[in-house]
């Protein structure tokens, strides 16, 4: 991005979401409440339950609601009838849209300020689905200003869709807060004994995070002595499924359901573990390691650069290489403390939020540049990457 610094840059941007329980709602939040620190005015548009989560109101944007659903739907139409009332309503500079679903409904609301467009995630579906999301993204990559791309892979992506500008944008993780419980007592909520292992993972339980691979691993772990204890925070729609294989398996997995103490409970775990089959910058990786805790995790996306040599990577949707992973390290600890080592190392390098922010805020400050009025959508744009 832009050379010079955009913490100065005071203008109007509106940030624009569909539904979401994770990563992007946590995103969007922490950009807005960096921008109005700034002197920025934001408005946020996204779905009214999203807004409830999150609450970008107390993190000092204004909002609308615009009903995006995670999947397509034919009320799309009046998600982009919705955004062009919001956009007519007050002067906005820029026009910035997270996500694919975000995206789509941002082009065909034909915004006249200049339109950036983030990709958080891969398309993963197959099928009809898979074809109408792939030419989703073509039509989203053709028509924004700019593209971002929270990994490398989703900008190849976006510039090879036909992005005109394409640009690695990483999301930084929200700085979580000091521990509240001693370890001790994260762990006697478990009934973990103090030799006990105590293996976490925090996410969605949706498909793409392949929880079902971490049960099925732990389900194997019942012959060591003593047996660990695995923990799953987060919710989603794959909770039933999941409870049943669990059942099934007699695995010594819980699932914890949303948990707002993810501090606490890396203080009181062992081991991290993610399982997806598809990350970028994935929030709990960077937690764990933020944390000090030993982590195993996917080869994939865009998480072997972001942890480097500081965590034990391994192919995805492989029960065996898990289950070895797991039991080496619990075996091994001068290799967890070197992790650990590591991990803190890696973890430093890593763009704060604020880095994040002043990013945007000089992108912002690049597209508005000199205007007198909002740009066109396809006026100036640039070929390259940052």
């Amino acid at each position: 991005m832009s050379a010079r610094s955009g913490a100065g840059w005071q203008g109007t941007v509106a940030l624009l979401l569909a539904s979401s329980t994770g990563g992007v709602g946590q995103h969007v939040r922490s950009v807005t409440r960096g921008l109005v620190a700034q002197g920025a005015s934001v408005l946020v548009c996204g779905p009214a339950a999203t807004h409830e989560q999150f609450d970008f109101v107390g993190a000092g944007a204004r909002f609308t609601p615009v009903e995006i659903p995670a999947n397509p739907t034919p009320a799309d139409a009046r998600a982009v009838v919705a955004l062009r009332r919001a956009l007519a309503a007050e002067p906005v500079g820029v026009v910035h849209a997270h996500g694919l679903r975000a995206g789509l409904v941002a082009v065909l609301a034909r915004p006249t300020a200049p339109l950036v467009v983030t990709w958080h995630n891969a398309v993963l579906a197959r099928g009809l689905r898979g074809q109408l999301s792939g030419l989703a993204e073509r039509v989203v990559a053709r028509r924004v200003r700019v593209a971002l791309g929270a990994s490398s892979d989703l900008v190849d992506r976006a510039a090879a869709l036909g992005a005109a500008d394409a640009r690695l944008a990483p999301v930084a993780a929200p700085a979580l807060p000091a521990p509240r419980r001693r370890r001790a007592a994260v762990r006697a909520e478990f009934a973990v004994t103090p030799d006990q292992p105590l293996i976490l993972s925090v996410g969605r339980l949706h498909p793409q995070k392949r929880y079902d691979v971490l049960v099925d691993a732990a389900a194997r772990w019942r012959d060591r002595t003593p047996p660990p204890v695995v923990v799953i925070a987060g919710s989603g729609p794959a909770y039933l499924s999941l409870a049943a294989r669990i059942s099934a398996a007699r695995a010594p997995v819980t699932l914890l359901g949303h948990r707002t103490d993810v501090a606490d409970l890396l203080a009181g775990a062992d081991l991290a573990v993610v399982t997806s089959d598809w990350e970028a910058r994935q929030l709990f990786a960077q937690e764990a390691l933020g944390a000090g805790v030993p982590l195993v995790a996917t080869a994939v996306g865009g998480v072997p650069d972001l942890v480097g040599d500081a965590a034990v990577l391994v192919p995805p949707g492989d029960v065996d290489a898990v289950d070895r992973a797991v039991r080496e390290l619990l075996d091994d600890e001068p290799r967890r403390a070197d992790l650990v080592r590591r991990g803190t190392v890696r973890a430093a390098t890593w763009p704060t939020e604020a880095d994040t922010v002043a990013e945007l805020a000089d992108l912002y400050a690049d597209l508005t540049a000199g205007s007198t009025g909002p740009a066109t959508p396809d006026a100036g744009a640039t070929t390259g990457r940052g």
